[in-house]
């Protein structure tokens, strides 16, 4: 049995806003399939240079993403976390990125927050434990 689902086209940005959206799309599937000691090396250097990103421009940049992506909009929460995550950093700015589990039962998932806040997650996500995270880079003013 299969499930046919389609994305809102209300949703959709403007045709000309959509080319970093799927960039970021494209690139964060190349990135979910590394293993996740890479993908912190990578985020970590990706960062660099970045404003720490508001809760506003995350909880745009995850709607754009989920607007255009089936796999982010459903079951892809690292796609879509790290999606999100560079779609704010080709913007200028840097949520923080995470991944956890859970035990009871098992689960693992990735998510963005702001200011320690999951951004347009389940009220269930605090049964996560962060494993990693790759908050804003801050730099030290001499």
């Amino acid at each position: 049995m299969s499930v046919h689902t389609a994305l809102p086209t209300a949703d959709r940005p403007a045709w000309w806003r959509r080319p970093p959206i799927r960039l970021a799309i494209t690139v964060a599937w190349l990135l979910s399939r590394l293993p996740p000691g890479r993908i912190r090396t990578i985020l970590l250097l990706v960062r660099r240079g970045a404003r720490p990103a508001t809760r506003g421009e995350a909880q745009r940049a995850r709607t754009e993403i989920t607007s255009l992506s089936l796999a982010c909009a459903g079951e892809g929460c690292l796609q879509r976390s790290l999606a999100t995550t560079l779609l704010c950093r080709m913007r200028g700015s840097w949520p923080t990125w995470c991944t956890g589990v859970r035990t009871q039962p098992f689960a693992a998932h990735a998510w963005v927050e702001v200011e320690a806040v999951p951004v347009d997650e389940d009220t269930a996500i605090a049964q996560y434990r962060r494993i990693m995270t790759v908050p804003p880079h801050h730099r030290q003013r001499v």
